[in-house]
């Protein structure tokens, strides 16, 4: 697993990346695209350590080696072609170069037979005598015969030496790949044979391609590039076209919902007049800042209007903040998420309590519990929420669930087959009771023995929370001394 966390990137003014979050995980293929190729290349380059973002960092899993593929075509021009596919794995690779020096040693010492049974041992374990025959393997998948293997690179064509460094990335069962247009010079038996071994592997790859039937075949995921954001899909290039085009015209429908109530407001203040006067801030001499009012400003211009009644009043920076909030929440076309989004930061930037919330907009107490819930829901959850794909109300069934995969499924159901909220809450619930009975008979015999042995030891009830690698032991008490009396045996056992 590759994990981002809030990476920007900026050469001086001009912003690559700002504040970007997002996860990588094994098993699956990530395609990263975008209008600008040198951007994706540059993204590739920060996974790799190659470039240092300005904030942020980049964590990978623990004893997880990350693969590269070079794009240096006379890197390697000395090297033997085999050799070049095996330095794909830098510690087996020294590991081979330094036994070979300690056995050519004239002067073999027993120092020396303690060191070169450490790294027989550490060889094996790295799959070392496989090493050469899974080279050849790579190699003859892309087309460069044995015949070739013992050529030095510098001998190779072009398209030969870029097949010799896709080998040499996919060579040693690495955790992460790094393939920055792995399909270019190679022919199209080579590319299948790619997809087949990209298909069957196991890791992480994060692979920038302008071949779009490539990106088809090989990727569960597309990451979007634009604009400094990186915005993740699930699906291959042709569902992440399909589903960026549908969000176009959304928000391009959303637009002309907007500009229609535009005209809609200039008609009525022609007719009638501003009947709510604009709120204002002073800047300074000669600039206002509108506190409140920016829809009847734009309308007003819309009618042709060049004053409009306003009122000044001398906000601070925080209380223009919150009615500007405030004043946004009384739009009609708010989706339920800016309005929670809204809630969130009365409540956790301003300090506002739910009530004094619920009297600022008008609004219930729990109607602001079930609006401000709707936030717990994944974040595709949540775009499926803005854009009207599901009700506010199918967001609070699916919260039932509690698990965020099965929510993601249930939602999907939602929007194919048209489920009602109640068909939803009967769903979510049946899913939550199913995993509790699941998870209460997943306990086992041979934990629920040492529960009864530690209860007869120590004459309470104990229970063993059993969490991977790690977990919980509950001891229970039922007042003071048997507190006291637990301790006691407690300390003893020390």
């Amino acid at each position: 697993m590759i994990n981002v966390l809030n990476v920007s990137l900026r050469y001086g003014s001009r912003k690559l990346f700002e504040d970007v979050n997002i996860k990588f995980t094994p098993g699956n293929c990530y395609g990263v695209i975008g209008a600008n190729g040198a951007v994706k290349s540059t993204f590739l380059k920060i996974l790799a350590g190659e470039v240092e973002p300005n904030t942020g960092e980049v964590v990978i899993a623990p004893n997880t080696r990350m693969s590269v593929l070079k794009q240096d075509h006379y890197q390697y021009d000395d090297f033997e072609v085999l050799e070049t596919v095996i330095m794909g794995n830098k510690r087996l690779y020294d590991i081979m170069k330094e036994k070979d020096a300690l056995y050519a040693k004239p002067d073999f010492t027993d120092e020396d037979g303690i060191k070169a049974s450490e790294l027989e041992g550490e060889f094996a374990e790295l799959n070392g005598w496989e090493a050469e025959s899974e080279a050849s393997s790579l190699l003859q998948g892309l087309g460069i015969g044995t015949d070739m293997h013992y050529k030095k690179i510098a001998e190779l064509t072009g398209a030969e030496k870029v097949k010799v460094l896709l080998a040499q990335a996919l060579f040693g069962n690495p955790g992460i790949l790094i393939l920055d247009e792995p399909t270019n010079h190679l022919d199209i038996k080579s590319i299948k044979w790619l997809q087949s071994f990209l298909g069957d592997f196991e890791g992480t790859v994060i692979v920038v391609s302008h071949d779009r039937h490539f990106l088809n075949e090989v990727c569960t995921h597309m990451a979007d590039v634009d604009f400094g954001k990186i915005k993740l899909y699930v699906g291959n290039y042709d569902f992440w076209y399909e589903s960026s085009q549908l969000a176009a015209q959304m928000a391009k429908d959303q637009n002309k919902k907007k500009e229609e109530k535009i005209k809609e407001l200039a008609s009525s203040i022609i007719e009638h007049g501003i009947i709510q006067p604009l709120v204002l801030r002073k800047i300074d001499e000669k600039r206002y800042e509108i506190v409140a009012g920016e829809r009847r400003w734009r309308a007003a211009r819309a009618a042709g209007l060049e004053r409009v009644p306003s009122i000044i009043r001398d906000f601070t920076d925080e209380e223009n903040m919150i009615i500007a909030i405030i004043e946004n929440m009384q739009r009609e076309d708010l989706n339920s998420i800016e309005e929670a989004e809204g809630l969130r930061q009365m409540i956790e930037t301003y300090g506002f309590t739910q009530e004094e919330v619920s009297k600022s907009v008008s609004k219930s107490r729990p109607y602001i519990t079930n609006a401000l819930r709707l936030l717990k829901l994944p974040e595709k959850i949540q775009e499926k929420l803005a854009n009207g794909q599901i009700s506010p109300g199918h967001g609070r069934a699916l919260l039932a669930a509690k698990d965020k995969a099965y929510q993601e499924k249930l939602c999907d159901r939602i929007i194919n087959e048209g489920l009602s909220v109640r068909k939803t809450e009967e769903l979510a619930n049946h899913f939550k009771s199913n995993k509790a009975v699941k998870t209460k008979q997943a306990k086992d015999v041979n934990i629920l023995q040492v529960e009864r042995d530690l209860k007869e030891i120590y004459g309470t009830k104990i229970s063993i929370v059993n969490k991977g690698k790690k977990g919980l032991l509950k001891i229970e008490y039922y007042g003071e001394d048997e507190l006291n009396r637990l301790i006691d045996l407690l300390k003893m056992a020390k």
